[in-house]
C-alpha cells in the first residue's frame, strides 16, 4: 500500500476516533448508515473525474452532469410516463455522450479540458433549468386520485438504488454502498490490470513519450472523459433515487469541487501520471466525515467548507513533502 494512501486512511480514523469521543451518538447506527451513503455517492462521481486527471485532464462539469442527469430522468418519468428502464437508459446514454463530446473537443478540436469542462458546467446546468421551466420536479403522481409516491417508489426499484440491506437488528447497508464496490473494483482492475489503465498512466506521466512509443493518446483521452461522464451519470441517477425532489439549479452543485477535491486528496496528482482507486475512495469518505463531524461536535455549518478547505491543503502540502522527503532519500541512496 503507498504512504498517501496509508496516510488518508489515518486522517480518516484520526477524525472518526476524535468525533466518536467528542459525541458517543456519532457511532449509532443511523449516523452510520447515512455516512456510508453519502460516502458512497461522493465516492462514485470522484472515481470517474480521478480516470481523467491521471490522464492529466481536469473536469469541472460533474456536478452538472449530476444535476442534468437527475433532472432528466425525473422529467422523462413524470412529464412523459416512459417505462424505468428506458427512461435509466437514457440518462446514462446521455451521460456518455457528453464524455464523448468533451473528449473529441479536446483531442480533435484542440481545446484545453479546463474550457471544455466549464463550458460543460454552465451548458448542462443552464438545460436543466431550461427542461423544468427552473421548477423542483418532484412527486411523480398515481394513476386517478390516489396520491403521490416519490421516484424510486413509482419505479420499484427502491431497493436496488436506494434501499438497504439488514446485517443486524439495527444496522442496515445502504444499496449504494453496493454501486460503490463493483465500480470501484472495476476501476482498480481496470487501471492496474489492462493496458488500457496502464496507458492512461503513461500519458499522463508523458503524453509525448507516450504517443511515440504507439500509444493512441486521443483514443485513450476520450475513454477517459467517457467514464468520467458515466460515474457522473451514475451518480447522478443515485442522486434522483435518494433525493425527495430533484432541484435543476442545486441538484449537484458544487459536486464537481467534492469529487476533484478527493481525487487529490486521494492521490491524484493534477500533473498527471498518479493515483489510485482507493486512495479516492477512502479520501471521498473523509470530506464526507468532515462534513457529519461538524455537525456532531457542534461547530457552526458556516465554517464547513473553510475546514474542509484547510484539511485538504494540509493533507496535500503534507503529500508532496512526504514525496520530496522519499525523493531525496532515493537519490541520496545511490
Amino acid at each position: 500500500m503507498k504512504k498517501n494512501i496509508i496516510g488518508i486512511f489515518a486522517l480518516l480514523v484520526v477524525i472518526f476516533v476524535i468525533t466518536a469521543i467528542i459525541n458517543p451518538k456519532f457511532l449509532n447506527a443511523y449516523n452510520m448508515q447515512n455516512l456510508i451513503k453519502w460516502s458512497s455517492l461522493y465516492a462514485v462521481m470522484s472515481i470517474g473525474v480521478a480516470m481523467v486527471i491521471i490522464t492529466g485532464g481536469i473536469d469541472l462539469s460533474i456536478g452538472s452532469v449530476v444535476g442534468l442527469v437527475a433532472v432528466v430522468l425525473a422529467f422523462c418519468l413524470k412529464i412523459h410516463g416512459l417505462d424505468p428502464w428506458v427512461s435509466i437508459g437514457i440518462t446514462l446514454g446521455l451521460s456518455l455522450l457528453i464524455g464523448l463530446v468533451h473528449g473529441l473537443l479536446v483531442t480533435k478540436a484542440g481545446i484545453q479540458p479546463f474550457v471544455v469542462t466549464l463550458c460543460g458546467l454552465l451548458v448542462y446546468r443552464s438545460m436543466g433549468r431550461w427542461i423544468t421551466d427552473n421548477q423542483s420536479v418532484g412527486p411523480v403522481p398515481l394513476e386517478g386520485d390516489k396520491g403521490y409516491v416519490n421516484l424510486e417508489e413509482i419505479l420499484g426499484l427502491d431497493f436496488i438504488f436506494s434501499g438497504k440491506i439488514p446485517l443486524g437488528d439495527s444496522f442496515n447497508l445502504p444499496t449504494p454502498f453496493i454501486f460503490l464496490v463493483v465500480l470501484g473494483i472495476a476501476g482498480a482492475v481496470f487501471l492496474r490490470k489492462t493496458i488500457w489503465g496502464r496507458y492512461l498512466y503513461a500519458l499522463g506521466n508523458n503524453e509525448d513519450g507516450a504517443k511515440y512509443s504507439g500509444i493512441n493518446t486521443d483514443k485513450m483521452k476520450i475513454i477517459a472523459y467517457v467514464l468520467c461522464s458515466f460515474c457522473a451519470g451514475l451518480a447522478g441517477l443515485l442522486f434522483a433515487f435518494e433525493l425527495d425532489s430533484v432541484q435543476p439549479a442545486q441538484t449537484g452543485e458544487f459536486y464537481e469541487l467534492y469529487a476533484i477535491a478527493a481525487a487529490v486528496l486521494g492521490g491524484c496528482s493534477l500533473r498527471g501520471g498518479e493515483g489510485s482507486i482507493l486512495g479516492v475512495v477512502i479520501a471521498a469518505a473523509v470530506i464526507r466525515l468532515i462534513y457529519n463531524s461538524i455537525n456532531m461536535v457542534g461547530i457552526s455549518t458556516h465554517l464547513e467548507f473553510g475546514i474542509l478547505g484547510m484539511v485538504i491543503l494540509f493533507g496535500v502540502i503534507g503529500d508532496e513533502v512526504l514525496k520530496k522527503t522519499m525523493a531525496k532519500k532515493q537519490l541520496s541512496a545511490r
